[in-house]
């Protein structure tokens, strides 16, 4: 049995920049980090003593007999991908909720290549790893992804991450671990209690890239923006204003970025006291992100009482193996 451990993640600003239709001709930026918050994946050959061939769980149980009749589009392709003959066993656990903006998805896939590439005996460096990923989905699911999360599942940390033609390159930010610590206290998430496909939202945005250019020209000035706030250090409360104006500019790339529940989410938050916040990821629904003093967070978990409040650090590792049984030799 192998067990992989792979980060979800916060994308703070440059997102829409991540669609290949729009860096492969201006390119693009994004920043954000991992956070403390994980995908669990499970993988073992399933021992031939057993009616069906596969068992995968994951929302559901699934006990198919062959890959075509396997229901989770990611686990269907990836294992037709590396084309799977032998019986398998596959359990997901996640810390928080799908389809919900923290980058799910691609924390899956990835956590599963890894899983499928150990079991194989084959090594992946964090690129590669992050790059397959991003072909299974964009390629050969044929899914409306950007090519961000893949990235961030494999790497982890906090970095700025560059598109172009040619290449994606990730680098780690200069920030020492205790700004980390003291903008994680600042930062607080909201499940909405709304989960949605942002597949669906981001096809809309695909198709509007070219109405949408001078959006995402000015979205992916706030990346270097925020950059310099947390390299410097010294007035964490910028990045805050730099959310209100970033969720401004992000509700223009499409009219299902959000809702009147969402938008009266946001004006409270505002009125308690909160500088900024978004809604993380694709938008209409999933996580909001706040930044709020911690006084000001009490206000707000009191306030809304019927959303769920997360608290979280940022977290340095991508994508990894936490166990790995040995098989026992036969006597």
């Amino acid at each position: 049995m192998i067990i992989t451990k792979t980060p979800y993640r916060i994308s703070f600003f440059g997102g829409g920049t991540d669609f290949p239709l729009y860096y492969k001709k201006f390119g693009g930026c994004v920043i954000g980090s991992t956070i403390n918050k994980y995908c669990y994946i499970s993988l073992r050959e399933l021992p031939p003593f057993f009616k069906n061939k596969h068992r995968i769980v994951w929302s559901k149980i699934q006990l198919p007999n062959t890959i075509s009749e396997i229901k989770h589009p990611c686990i269907k392709g990836v294992l037709n991908y590396f084309k799977i003959k032998n019986g398998i066993e596959i359990h997901h656990q996640g810390d928080l909720p799908a389809f919900s903006g923290i980058g799910s998805s691609s924390s899956f896939s990835v956590g599963l290549i890894k899983a499928l590439m150990t079991s194989k005996q084959r090594k992946l460096n964090k690129k590669e790893l992050g790059q397959l990923s991003l072909y299974i989905e964009q390629k050969v699911l044929r899914e409306h992804v950007g090519s961000q999360d893949q990235m961030w599942a494999s790497y982890g940390g906090m970095n700025i991450i560059n598109f172009n033609k040619k290449d994606i390159n990730v680098k780690k930010l200069s920030i020492s671990e205790k700004n980390k610590k003291k903008l994680s206290n600042n930062l607080i998430l909201f499940f909405t209690g709304k989960t949605r496909f942002s597949g669906k939202i981001e096809k809309n945005k695909i198709f509007r890239i070219d109405k949408n250019q001078a959006t995402l020209d000015k979205m992916k000035k706030y990346v270097f923006l925020c950059k310099k706030i947390l390299e410097n250090g010294s007035y964490f409360d910028e990045f805050g204003e730099l959310l209100d104006n970033y969720w401004n500019l992000k509700k223009k790339l499409s009219n299902e970025v959000t809702s009147s529940s969402i938008d009266e989410i946001y004006k409270e938050a505002k009125i308690s006291g909160a500088q900024g916040g978004k809604i993380i990821g694709a938008g209409g629904g999933g996580f909001i992100l706040f930044y709020a003093k911690p006084e000001i967070q009490k206000k707000l978990i009191k306030k809304f009482n019927k959303l769920t409040p997360v608290q979280f650090d940022f977290s340095n590792e991508g994508s990894k193996v936490i166990f790995r049984q040995k098989e026992i030799k036969k006597l």
